[in-house]
């Protein structure tokens, strides 16, 4: 009997993701966690814990199952750039983003039935053009940076802010799929079909 694919996850965008290599998890269970960040932690530590503490919380209720969990951090320096509480926050984090670099960093954990883990970082770097209050009005507006880790989405009307990419594009949407494929297998996760 095969092992089945548990996404830890409520994101209906890694859902999307999957699908386009091909893979239906067979079930989508989000892991309730604390996601605050710990005083002095750094944003790549940050993404590498909560996507490990999300598919090690599945993984003890759901055994003998292929769990997979992600987390996306946006980080400007050393400075998380986390889901925007309000309108006014979300203006805020756009101002940060606007006319420099910014990393989109992809925690990914992949627990395989025989309880070994695989874990990685996804590091994407992306640079905004810099935005006019009226583009930063435009966007807020459009509710496009609504529960968006760094207040955007790259797949709305914040693609054409994007100068420039330089790793995963579908890490900056929620899952890296180049590194999802290539853990699930090193797990032994085999596609149905």
């Amino acid at each position: 009997m095969k092992n089945k694919l548990i996404l830890a996850s409520s994101s209906p965008r890694r859902k999307e993701l999957l699908a386009q290599i091909g893979i239906t998890p067979d079930k989508i269970i989000p892991a309730d966690i604390d996601e605050t960040l710990l005083p002095n932690e750094l944003p790549r530590t940050f993404a590498l814990r909560l996507s490990k503490a999300k598919a090690e919380k599945i993984a003890f209720a759901h055994p003998d199952n292929f769990i997979l969990a992600a987390d996306t951090v946006v980080a400007a320096g050393r400075r998380v750039l986390d889901k925007p509480k309000d309108a006014d926050d979300a203006r805020r984090i756009l101002e940060v983003l606007s006319g420099r670099r910014h990393k989109v960093l992809g925690g990914i954990c992949v627990i395989a039935p025989n309880g070994k883990i695989f874990h990685r970082l996804c590091e994407t770097v992306v640079s905004f053009r810099r935005l006019s209050k009226a583009d930063i009005e435009a966007y807020i507006e459009g509710m496009d940076w609504e529960g968006k880790a760094g207040g955007y989405a790259i797949q709305g009307l914040a693609a054409t802010y994007v100068k420039f990419i330089s790793g995963s594009h579908s890490n900056i949407i929620g899952l890296s799929l180049y590194d999802t494929a290539q853990m699930l297998e090193s797990a032994g996760y085999k596609k149905a079909g």
